[in-house]
């Protein structure tokens, strides 16, 4: 008990980000204060429940030493499985309850949100049929008789001393009146959840102190000590200028411009009464993400956050802003000595090396509470000495519940929907938040399932007053009220000003709003940068294609061609090899393993990046790509090829089309025949009165938002009046007549369009259904217990693909480990890899059966991780995968000390890169991925 509160006090004095106080003190009469005595009194009698028989008779010998002074309780045979009806948890509250309402004068009303931090301190608050439960069993908190009126004796007597010892005593009177907001109720849950986890390590507060010659204050200092945990960011307001700001946080030359979106989005963090969300929706290559960061810097200042969460779609774009990221950090103004714990937050962040490099650096293996050097400063036992503001992954903060408790945080979007999904120990991820500014990127690419998440939970973080930043250049006006009004709650009378943000059609344009506020609309100058792209419609037809390509292709140029599915991808691949040869045609889409397909990134902006930063730019080739090159790709090419697919993405990938100047206005450092940006489309049949999608694309995005993608082209595209897309001017207008509500169909396309519709609503309301099962409801009003907050959820949310398949709508996809089985059976990891960063040979390294692997073969073999195409996710097709993956099972890699391949599902390939799966020939190539065709 007082290791609890002793931990919680140094987690409020020096952890705990200044946002969070404000929330948790604001409530209270005696403020910040106020606010310290209560969460170091909960900390300490958390565990007053374990005073109980239910919890006492669990260890005979010591329940003896109770009886023997008088404490009668049953043995735990004898009270059988009514004893699970009195966890510690429950029955301390339910102690807390009783002691608050007779010694105190409390009612039940009040004392039951104070009570939920004692009651949910294990990870999910209370039901209220448990409370029934218990309450209907008394003997399990006290025993009958005569010892009944002694465990009384005993449990008052410790909520007493605590109350004296922790200075809650003298101000029950005052908080009794306190109606409790649930957004304080989860903090200081979670508070007791942290402060609990970090007594109960026994590395740093041994079982037997009393072996250790130190005073209690001394033991406390030594663990905090060997704790070793980073404080929060604490930054200051900036000051300068928003060029000068923008030239010191990212290395821009002396000089240089910013953009007009991005100087917007500063002064209007600066502007706003109180700091809220700032949603900024500005073209491809605008400099959203810069704009973003800097705008949170000074919202953190401006609102005590002491941390950043930066939300992407995906792994592949989360490991591509976490070194973006670190570089920002790198050039903050932090305080000489100062040290900020770093998380890149996806399932494979391991295999990541920015990021190992950072857990290499931050490593605390043991804690030695004794250990001093020379100037009797405390370091971990490994010798390791902290360099002035430096970044860290730090040890205590790697745990799958811990660890978006970093102050500054990469992650995909997962990451943030967990928060909205009802789940166990769910007040840490919201702790985890509360303390931060939230980006969230790519706002547009989240379907009607992932949306319900995430509005509900940006409904929290509007309570919690958590600024947000939302960066899109496509999001509908429709998605962007939703968004607004999520955030801020609609105030009564305040209809007009939630629809003019719907009706906005300026662009860039910039939203912003306080939690509970009126929204305010932005609109900066474009930053001047304007280009003309010709739509052509073009037959779906391969060889078609292929000539098309050979004469843009005359004079050479580098073309980008995206299809809608990996099957398309890869047949375009074949066709157009056997046309231009393999070295002029390169594959990239998502079924290559972790490791290649990390390589085909870096090769693309290798070669096709940014003129100042691309090396060896072909003189002809072409790229044949699925949606990964979508999004967070800085790469140029000279030609464009897109299957038809929702407007808002189309532009996405027209994003890479003449994306940088190459030789000025004139574009004249590209082919002669290619300086005019040009945008095939295809992937449909075009000859009908009604264009009909492919197949395989129809499949992905729906008929209904692909028929409106392509009735908002049509001006681009039809007639002798047909006109070029002028970007960025263009981009709203295309986005929002492709998702309006009332814009007729073309004419002739009336009927198969409603059809179509009527189809896709059903679709929607489904999801939005299936979504809502395991959602977090919306905080209650203040003094509501969070009693059941988290009833019927899921039980454990995490990023693995089951616990992501709760927050997309996706089936769940199996991932596999690939390696390469000989002939005789011998386990490899596969052999085309070359070597690593530090030039260790990491091909053909054996994977021994019968024995654990090396760190480095299991680290090689952890990197080639594969997640299957979509056909291996349907129920019986799935079974049958897993079936057949769990043949090959090795019992020595399941070892505590193989974490990289314990639980993994391992594939096998033979010599020829080929095996069979499920009734499915497997083939996969180092140049194309994974190919898949049924036997």
């Amino acid at each position: 008990m007082e290791d609890s509160a002793a931990v919680a006090g140094r987690l409020w004095d020096e952890w705990l980000p200044l946002s969070v106080r404000r929330l948790i003190s604001g409530v209270l009469p005696g403020g910040e204060d106020d606010a310290r005595r209560l969460v170091v009194w909960l900390a300490g009698i958390h565990d007053i429940g374990k005073a109980t028989p239910a919890f006492a008779c669990q260890v005979d010998p010591l329940a003896q030493v109770m009886r023997g002074r008088g404490l009668e309780m049953r043995s735990r045979r004898a009270m059988g499985a009514d004893r699970r009806l009195a966890p510690h948890g429950l029955a301390g509250q339910m102690l807390l309850g009783e002691w608050l309402e007779e010694e105190h004068g409390w009612t039940v009303a009040q004392s039951n949100p104070f009570g939920v931090a004692v009651g949910g301190h294990h990870g999910v608050p209370p039901e209220d049929g448990q409370i029934t439960a218990l309450d209907s069993r008394p003997q399990l908190l006290r025993t009958p008789g005569p010892s009944h009126g002694l465990w009384r004796q005993v449990q008052w007597e410790l909520l007493d001393a605590c109350a004296a010892e922790y200075g809650a005593a003298g101000r029950l009177a005052a908080w009794r009146t306190v109606k409790l907001p649930q957004p304080v109720q989860v903090l200081l849950t979670a508070l007791v959840i942290v402060s609990d986890w970090i007594a109960s390590n026994s590395d740093l507060f041994p079982y037997f102190p009393q072996d250790i010659a130190r005073s209690d204050a001394e033991r406390v200092d030594a663990a905090w000590r060997g704790l070793d945990l980073p404080g929060p960011w604490v930054p200051a307001e900036p000051t300068a200028d928003t060029e000068k700001l923008f030239v010191s946080r990212f290395a821009l030359p002396a000089g240089a411009a910013v953009r007009p979106v991005q100087k917007a989005a500063v002064e209007l963090a600066r502007a706003m009464d109180e700091p809220g969300m700032v949603v900024i929706e500005a073209p491809m290559g605008e400099g959203k993400t810069e704009a973003a960061l800097c705008a949170a810097e000074v919202l953190a200042a401006r609102s005590g956050a002491g941390g950043v969460f930066f939300a992407l779609p995906t792994m592949a774009t989360g490991n591509a802003m976490f070194p973006r990221l670190l570089d920002w950090l790198g050039r903050l103004p932090l305080p000489e000595g100062t040290r900020h714990s770093v998380l890149l937050a996806h399932s494979k962040s391991a295999l990541n090396e920015d990021f190992t490099d950072l857990m290499d650096r931050g490593r605390i293996q043991a804690v030695d509470l004794d250990a001093e050097d020379d100037a009797g400063e405390w370091r971990p036992s490994s010798g390791t000495r902290r360099a002035a503001a430096e970044l860290v992954a730090h040890a205590w903060l790697r745990g799958r519940k811990k660890a978006m408790l970093s102050s500054f945080v990469t992650g995909t979007i997962d990451q943030l929907l967990f928060a909205g999904l009802k789940s166990r120990h769910l007040a840490m991820r919201h702790l985890a938040l509360a303390g931060k500014v939230v980006v969230i990127d790519e706002a547009h690419a989240y379907d009607t399932y992932m949306s319900v998440y995430l509005d509900r939970v940006l409904s929290w973080l509007g309570a919690y007053r958590v600024p947000v930043v939302v960066l899109s250049a496509t999001l509908p006006a429709g998605r962007r009220r939703q968004l607004v009004e999520a955030y801020a709650g609609k105030a009564k009378g305040e209809t007009a000003a939630f629809e003019a943000v719907a009706e906005a059609g300026e662009y860039p344009l910039l939203t912003a709003v306080a939690p509970g506020g009126t929204p305010v609309l932005r609109r900066p100058a474009a930053s001047g940068r304007a280009s003309d792209v010709v739509l052509e419609r073009i037959d779906d037809d391969l060889d078609l294609l292929a000539d098309r390509l050979e004469d843009e292709l005359a004079d050479g140029g580098c073309v980008l061609v995206v299809r809608n599915t990996v099957r398309r991808v890869l047949d375009t691949a074949v066709a157009l090899r056997e046309r231009f040869g393999e070295e002029h045609v390169t594959v990239a889409h998502s079924c290559f393993i972790d490791v290649d397909r990390a390589a085909k990134d870096t090769a693309l902006r290798t070669a096709f990046g940014p003129p100042e930063k691309a090396r060896d730019r072909p003189r002809k080739h072409i790229v044949v790509a699925s949606q990964v090159a979508e999004q967070s790709l800085d790469v140029d090419f000279d030609v464009l090829v897109t299957d038809l697919c929702p407007v808002d993405l189309l532009l996405q990938r027209i994003g890479r089309l003449h994306r940088h100047q190459r030789g000025g206005d004139g574009q004249t450092e590209r082919p002669k025949r290619l300086r005019t940006a040009r945008c095939l489309v295809s992937g449909a049949d075009w000859s009908g009165e009604v264009p009909q999608p492919v197949r395989g694309s129809a499949a992905v995005y729906g008929t209904y938002t692909l028929l409106r993608s392509a009735a908002a082209l049509l001006p681009h595209l039809d007639g002798p009046d047909r006109c070029a897309v002028r970007l960025p001017a263009d981009i709203s207008p295309l986005v929002q007549h492709a998702y309006a509500e009332d814009v007729p169909a073309p004419a002739g396309w009336a009927d198969e369009m409603e059809t179509a519709r009527l189809r896709h609503a059903q679709e929607q309301a489904d999801k939005a259904e299936r979504a809502a099962t395991f959602r977090l409801d919306a905080a209650a009003r203040p003094g509501r217990p969070l009693f059941g907050w988290v009833a019927a959820g899921v039980g454990d949310a995490d990023d693995t693909r089951t616990g992501r398949a709760q927050v997309r709508d996706s089936r769940e996809s199996l991932e596999v480990v690939v390696v390469q089985q000989g002939p005789d059976g011998a386990l490899a990891t596969v052999p085309w890899l070359d070597p690593d960063s530090k030039g260790r040979t990491i091909a053909n390294l054996p994977l021994p059966t019968d024995q654990v692997p090396t760190p480095l073969a299991a680290r090689t073999a952890a990197s080639c991780g594969l997640r299957l195409p979509i056909q291996f996710s349907y129920a019986d097709t799935a079974d049958r995968a897993i079936s057949d993956l769990e043949e090959l099972h090795v019992h020595a890699w399941q070892q505590k000390d193989s974490h990289w391949l314990a639980g993994q599902l391992i594939l096998p390939l033979d010599e020829d890169c080929q095996t069979q799966l499920a009734g499915f020939a497997l083939r996969y190539s180092k140049s194309d991925g994974l190919e898949v065709n049924r036997v």
